[in-house]
């Protein structure tokens, strides 16, 4: 097939056509190199293989540096937005690498990274690569998959699918162009293949470092166990660590990969409203007391982790306690027989200064919160109505929230004239609370009381001593009777008359 035999030769015209048709296009040369993989170990000792794979990664270069010529062509972007490309072509070049093996996959894919493609780029390659190789992951009954030989084999090339991709990744960093709903996915996935332990520490931390994009659903992680009746429904466990990871960064985590730090972002103090980190932090507390909510039905979770979650945030990342307040009414009612130590402190959780008037009415007569935080509650309400109805002269005490409305958000500017007669209106509520629990309180009272009678009347010792008086009393008339004898015919003393002197009297009639 050489030059040696005849002219243009086997040899040749293929090495031509290669270079002329194949290697140009990317598509078709990743369809060449998904025909290679059949031909190994020939493929790999004629170096075709790593000749398709440069290839590959030149093109995906140039065509990279044409669409951003391309698009400084129609708009010249202030800055640049680490967020995704909405639209894909359907003929996009990524999706042909979906035929390779997951071996050439991963070949192809790092030398891309090393000839320096984007990392939205690799991204979509991953998110595409992976949409096809992990379908039916995490829909699967884990104790159906552990029940068979071939469901066994499944997982296994599940797993090793997951831990391909997680470290092909771009490097971690908090404006990473990989979506949350996609490493959520692959976490998921990764618990429900049993994968290591450092690939889910990994997809864990990457996605501490996008918590505050993240929704509900995104951290509803079901648990790699049969569902019965002691297992609980969400991992709660894994939750726990990116929370705490979240909370526990550095100032400098994920910024090392920047090249470009806002310097608006270094003028805000952390405890400031409209600080990003503090804004961030906001946004968290809401997710997590959403997922408070959520995991709150589940009567397997135990008290232990839930206070556990409960007591992460520290005391600025809520503005308001409403939701936190919802989910722990929520885990006492599917908990009714939680003991008292633990109810205390889960209780303990919630802030009752932070609290809108609906939920502090409903705390006032929630008969599931210790006595402790209901007089709080209302202590602490008629505090802030004293503190309204002084024009706010003591706004040291509530001063973080002059306003509060039922969703738990400043209701914006209030007329005084309004604001008075709110205030009117929320002290006659609290008053007539107040004079409710005085006469539950009196009622109680009042049973005590009637209960104490009763017992005092029906006790056996209290009728051995009346019937002893009777007796005592009996033998004393019996004295008197023979001391007035000989008090006919003469003179006695006071002892011999009475051998029981009453005090009070002072002569036998």
């Amino acid at each position: 097939m050489t030059e040696e035999f005849a002219e243009k030769n086997l040899e040749a015209r293929a090495e031509a056509y290669l270079r002329d048709t194949v290697l140009p296009n990317i598509s078709s040369t990743v369809h060449v190199l998904h025909c290679c993989e059949a031909l190994r170990p020939i493929s790999e000792q004629i170096n075709l293989v790593n000749k398709l794979i440069n290839a590959i990664a030149n093109n995906a270069c140039k065509e990279q540096l044409t669409t951003g010529l391309l698009k400084l062509d129609h708009t010249f972007p202030s800055k640049t937005t680490p967020t995704m490309e909405p639209e894909t072509p359907s003929d996009w070049w990524g999706k042909s690498f979906n035929v390779l093996s997951l071996e050439f996959f991963q070949r192809v894919v790092s030398v891309v990274k090393s000839k320096g493609l984007k990392q939205d780029m690799i991204s979509k390659i991953l998110m595409n690569y992976a949409h096809g190789s992990l379908q039916g992951i995490g829909v699967r009954d884990p104790q159906v998959v552990k029940g068979s030989l071939h469901d066994l084999e499944f997982q296994k090339k599940q797993r090793v699918v997951v831990e391909t991709i997680v470290g092909l990744l771009p490097t971690h960093s908090r404006k990473s162009p990989v979506p949350m709903g996609f490493l959520s996915s692959l976490l998921k996935g990764a618990i429900a293949a049993s994968a290591s332990t450092p690939c889910k520490s990994d997809l864990e931390r990457r996605i501490s470092l996008q918590l505050d994009q993240a929704i509900l659903e995104d951290i509803l992680i079901p648990t790699n166990s049969p569902q019965n009746s002691h297992n609980t429904m969400y991992d709660t466990d894994s939750i726990l660590r990116i929370f705490s990871i979240y909370l526990n960064m550095d100032e400098e985590d994920g910024e090392d990969s920047d090249n470009y730090i806002d310097e608006s972002q270094m003028v805000y103090d952390f405890d400031s409203p409209g600080s990003p980190k503090q804004s961030s932090i906001i946004k968290v507390s809401k997710l997590l007391d959403n997922y408070l909510a959520e995991v709150a039905l589940d009567s397997n979770l135990l008290p232990s982790k839930f206070t556990a979650l409960a007591e992460l945030l520290p005391d600025h990342a809520r503005v308001v306690s409403d939701g936190l307040y919802r989910a722990v009414d929520i885990f006492l009612k599917v908990h009714p027989n939680m003991k008292d130590p633990e109810r205390n402190r889960l209780c303990k959780t919630i802030d009752c200064q932070k609290l809108s008037q609906e939920a502090c009415s409903h705390a006032a007569q929630n008969e599931r919160l210790p006595v402790q935080m209901v007089v709080q509650v209302l202590y602490f309400e008629q505090m802030r109505l004293r503190n309204a109805m002084n024009g706010g002269h003591n706004q040291l005490f509530f001063g973080q929230f002059p306003h509060r409305s039922g969703s738990g958000a400043g209701s914006g500017a209030i007329s005084p004239r309004d604001n008075y007669a709110s205030v009117r209106r929320e002290n006659r509520e609290l008053k007539l609370e107040v004079a409710r629990m005085r006469m539950r309180l009196t009622d109680l009272e009042k049973d005590h009381v009637s209960m104490k009678q009763e017992l005092v009347k029906s006790h056996p010792a209290n009728k051995l001593f009346k019937s002893f008086t009777r007796k005592l009393s009996k033998l004393n008339s019996l004295f008197r009777i023979n001391s007035i004898k000989p008090l006919i015919g003469g003179k006695a003393s006071s002892e011999t008359r009475f051998p029981f002197p009453k005090r009070r009297r002072h002569s036998v009639s």
